[in-house]
């Protein structure tokens, strides 16, 4: 008897993504929602988990008429690397404050990547990417998290009261 899935990763991927908003609606439950005007702090976890099982519903659905690859092995490099600098930006994030915290990300992410490289232009973007995530969250948002953290301040000196 055959199944009748055509693209064994869409349906993998739709599943998990069906799965992960169902369990962030279940999880974000008791949030308050608000509105978009004023929202709550549920909000944008259910916003977002509506679009993710949506996601997962047209990838579901996609798996049963179009063909695509069968599932590969698991990359363990860039689950790794991935999950890795996920966990050293939330722990560098107070203690080195976000520029080096979101270096770190970056760049620990980004050699998961074997088409990456190392130019003038990965530079500038992720220079272009730190100073975004300063000037937008901290600065215009008002995200109470450190620019600089406690354990660079010494170093800096004077320059870290200016970065505050």
């Amino acid at each position: 008897m055959q199944s009748g899935i055509k693209a064994p990763k869409d349906f993998w991927t739709g599943l998990l993504y069906v799965c992960f908003g169902i369990a962030a609606l279940w999880i974000g439950a008791d949030y308050r929602m608000g509105n978009a005007g004023r929202m709550g702090p549920g909000y944008f976890p259910k916003v977002l988990a509506v679009f993710l099982i949506g996601l997962g519903l047209i990838s579901l659905a996609r798996s049963f008429f179009t063909r695509g690859e069968p599932v590969g092995g698991l990359a363990w490099k860039p689950l790794i690397l991935l999950t890795g600098a996920t966990v050293l930006f939330g722990l560098a994030v107070n203690r080195l404050g976000l520029i080096v915290a979101l270096l770190v990300l970056v760049l620990v992410s980004a050699a998961s990547s074997r088409e990456f490289r190392f130019d003038w232009r990965a530079t500038a973007g992720l220079v272009a990417l730190v100073a975004f995530c300063v000037l937008v969250f901290v600065k215009g948002i008002g995200v109470p998290m450190p620019i600089v953290g406690p354990w660079l301040e010494p170093l800096l000196g004077p320059l870290a009261s200016v970065l505050r």
